[in-house]
């Protein structure tokens, strides 16, 4: 979509990003885990108890560091260690974002019902 012009990001995000391909079928599947969804099993698996194939697992920061302008933004890190930046990671999860346009999230959200389920469109 390339909303976001300025992406900020938490230094020490926990979050990996995972590349899954379901075996049987060879569809690929991305999925961002929290260290707590990745000791879950029931997120390594699809939702019939098909196997999924870990293809690639790197933290999502260093993801967002090699991607970020791809989809033609910038990319500022934050610290918790001041004021501010402790009420971001807390309020925000350590991701936010700064954007270029207004949008629609509920016209977003249709047009993401008939998109190819990746969440690689940022």
């Amino acid at each position: 979509m390339g909303a976001i012009e300025t992406l900020i990001v938490w230094e020490n995000l926990a979050t990996m990003r995972y590349e899954l391909k379901v075996v049987s079928s060879g569809e690929e599947i991305i999925k961002h885990l929290s260290p707590a969804q990745e000791s879950d099993a029931t997120n390594f698996v699809t939702a019939d108890g098909g196997e999924l194939e870990t293809v690639e697992k790197m933290p999502l920061v260093e993801w967002f560091a090699n991607n970020y302008k791809t989809f033609g933004a910038a990319l500022e890190f934050v610290t918790n260690r001041s004021q501010e930046g402790s009420q971001f990671v807390k309020g925000f999860g350590g991701i936010g974002g700064l954007l270029r346009y207004k949008v629609d999230f509920i016209e977003h959200e249709e047009y993401e019902d008939q998109g190819d389920g990746s969440d690689d469109d940022y």
